[in-house]
């Protein structure tokens, strides 16, 4: 294995040569090795890297899940590096850079771990393969920089893709350090809340009282004695034996029903979710001495999103039991989300004046009622999730023609990148990442939809699949680079919360604690509240920034100093 080092000067290139040596290796100004060698017991590492560290260089190496959290346990903290691997999987799918070598090569080690489906993709160790010796690996890492970087210099705006693969290396930092530090939790008020909600802790493989009561209820209300709740289909024909004719059992559709089962159901649904998501195994399985510690995955999800792993559920904390995310004494939590964050990133990445006005007036929902183009706030929002998601029915299919006429640059965006999707292209966003290809079971439909032999249903199912990848494509360019913003908020916000350490460890100062798509969460000393909020406001200028040049486009924070997480909301 190696990591590399590079600076706007020079840089070092480490691969290990045998079990406990570490070898550095200078690199040029032009990324060719010099020749010199330093030879490092593999413990000494961290001391290097914190030696090196003072010359403010650029880290690159494979992969910062690999290399950083055993130098954050070492309190060692690295300013700036280049995650090949993530970079990897952007330059090699994105249209800016798609006739890059790198782009056009076949498949190699560095795109083990990929996916091709929309989601979220586990996290793979690039480097689980038998290595003849330390040379191919160094000459391996060498080699895929160097390609990296010729792939940004081929790119029609290198800036602009460059400035991603930034972003994107410096949330792996951040999400590494936000695990190393964790997130401050009261495992007794935890426990406090599971019994308000649940009852007493039942004994192993027993179901709390309150659960086991709603479900009593329930069966008795079905008369079906024998009823698993958790099985949507024998729930399914419990509910038609009664004649409650539903297709799923999903709660939204249940609370349309008017019958004595629908209340003790929707109950047992509430408190089983909760006890499945958070309950006494999640809480004796991820908290430990007072920290949370999230696993997250950047780059996780194909819009660029982060996702999570090890069943901790990083991403949707619920409101029910955020209270027992408290700060320590004499701390408190800057919590920090960006408002209605994709419906300016569509202004913004439109040039959509209209739009862009109707969000600087504050509230961009009551700016849009304001225009004149809808009449009520509720319709405006609706309206705009109609335009991002592709609502073709409803209410906000029926309000899509009056927010088209009163934003047409902004409409027809998301209008065009819809009709790229149904023709099978794929889309970009701001900064540069692409979306994937349909698979090709996807183009087989659509191919049988023109062929000799073709029936009434191949047609229908190819258009119903072609407007299903035409919304995923709508809402990708989207998403794609509210992603991106949020990269930039959080990468210029650890920069700043790092300068006010000055020298002390990540958490004796303020820092990073939470991210969940928009938001942010900073733990900090009282006595640093102010500088902390100013600084959180500060880098997310800087990203509105750096994404679209100087305003009009403006992305507003909601602002909150609380205790605990709960009050934040």
């Amino acid at each position: 294995m190696y990591v590399a080092i590079f600076s706007r000067q020079q840089g070092i290139v480490a691969g290990q040569v045998n079990s406990p040596a570490i070898v550095l290796q200078r690199l040029t100004g032009t990324g060719a090795l010099d020749g010199a060698e330093q030879v490092i017991p593999g413990g000494e590492l961290a001391a290097a890297v914190e030696a090196l560290e003072r010359q403010h260089p650029r880290w690159v190496w494979d992969d910062t899940s690999r290399w950083y959290p055993s130098l954050l346990e070492a309190r060692v903290r690295v300013e700036r590096c280049v995650d090949l691997r993530l970079s990897h999987a952007i330059l090699r799918n994105s249209a800016v850079t798609a006739r890059s070598s790198l782009a056009t090569a076949p498949a190699c080690s560095w795109d083990r771990g990929a996916t091709e489906q929309i989601g979220t993709r586990v996290q793979a160790t690039l480097f689980d393969f038998d290595i003849a010796s330390a040379d191919d690996v160094a000459e391996d890492t060498i080699a895929e920089f160097a390609s990296q970087r010729a792939a940004i210099a081929g790119a029609a705006e290198p800036a602009r893709i460059g400035l991603l693969l930034a972003a994107e290396s410096a949330g792996a930092l951040v999400a590494a350090e936000m695990m190393h530090a964790g997130l401050p939790w009261r495992p007794d008020i935890h426990n406090e809340i599971l019994e308000s909600q649940l009852g007493p802790r039942p004994s192993p493989g027993q179901r709390p009282s309150r659960l086991n009561a709603a479900l009593q209820r329930l069966r008795e209300e079905l008369d079906a004695p024998t009823l698993n709740p958790d099985s949507p289909s024998d729930l399914l024909r419990a509910l038609s034996a009664v004649g409650l004719m539903v297709t799923s059992t999903r709660s939204w559709e249940l609370k349309k029903l008017t019958h004595p089962a629908i209340q003790p159901l929707l109950e047992y649904k509430k408190l089983s979710r909760l006890l499945t998501a958070n309950g006494w195994h999640w809480l004796d399985t991820n908290v430990r001495d007072g920290r949370f510690h999230p696993e997250y995955v950047p780059g996780g999800v194909v819009t660029g999103r982060w996702a999570s792993t090890g069943g901790g559920g990083a991403l949707q904390l619920p409101r029910q039991i955020r209270p027992a995310v408290v700060a320590d004494p004499g701390w408190k939590f800057v919590v920090a989300d960006a408002s209605q964050l994709e419906p300016r990133i569509l202004a913004a990445l439109s040039g959509d004046r209209g739009m862009v006005e109707a969000g600087n007036a504050g509230d961009l929902y009551a700016g849009i009622v304001a225009s004149g183009a809808v009449e009520t706030r509720e319709q405006a929002k609706v309206a705009m999730l109609g335009a991002m998601y592709g609502a073709t029915s409803g209410e906000g299919g029926r309000l899509m023609p009056q927010l088209e006429r009163a934003y047409p640059r902004a409409i027809g965006m998301v209008e065009a990148a819809a009709r790229s999707g149904e023709r099978g292209e794929v889309v970009t966003t701001r900064l540069g990442r692409s979306s994937p290809l349909p698979g090709a079971a996807w183009r087989a439909s659509q191919a049988e939809a023109y062929g000799e032999n073709v029936t009434g249903t191949d047609v229908s199912r190819a258009r119903g699949q072609a407007r299903s990848w035409g919304r995923f494509t709508r809402n990708f360019i989207v998403q794609g680079t509210a992603a991106e913003w949020a990269l930039c908020w959080m990468a210029d916000l650890r920069l700043g919360l790092q300068k006010q350490a000055a020298g002390s460890w990540i958490t004796d100062s303020p820092h990073l604690v939470f991210f969940m798509h928009d938001e942010v969460v900073v733990h900090t000393p009282v006595d640093r509240v102010g500088a902390v909020e100013a600084a959180i406001r500060t880098a997310a200028d800087e990203a509105g920034y750096l994404l679209f040049g100087a305003p009009p486009a403006t992305f507003p924070l909601t602002v909150a100093t609380v205790d605990n997480y709960g009050q934040a909301k």
